[in-house]
């Protein structure tokens, strides 16, 4: 698919790429530590993917959790496939706060509040742990 944004993968701030997928930090105002798991090839759906294909989309998303909530300690994390916009499969992978602008709904919502301002964890940082996570999370 030639107009596609996520195959074009322009202007991304790359945490970690293997060869079928890549996590990259979203630039999003307001939520510091975003995520976005995107799998390399054009596919609209989770089951246009064989099932090994699936427990290593799944693996790099529970890592990039994992990861997040030890550099950040969220209260909560928001996994999100949703693909309404684009349809090419990717996982939205969301550090929230109580005290941040939308909590308890939605990022997409309406705002609740003003939110309180945070950091993102410094991108090699996020990659050493994202890493680590895969890591443990394949041993054995």
């Amino acid at each position: 698919m030639t107009d596609c944004p996520l195959c074009q993968a322009a202007n991304e701030t790359l945490v970690w790429r293997d060869g079928s997928c890549r996590v990259i930090l979203v630039d999003e105002p307001g939520y510091p530590g975003f995520c976005r798991v995107v799998w390399n090839h054009h596919v609209a759906e989770m089951t246009d993917l064989n099932a090994g294909e699936q427990r290593h989309l799944l693996n790099v998303v529970l890592a990039t959790e994992a990861a997040l909530r030890q550099l950040m300690r969220p209260d909560k994390i928001n996994l999100a496939s949703l693909g309404n916009m684009v349809p090419h499969v990717h996982w939205h992978v969301i550090p929230r706060f109580a005290d941040d602008a939308h909590f308890p709904q939605s990022v997409w919502s309406a705002p609740q509040r003003t939110g309180a301002q945070r950091a993102a964890p410094p991108v090699e940082t996020l990659a050493a742990t994202l890493i680590a996570m895969l890591t443990e999370q394949t041993a054995g």
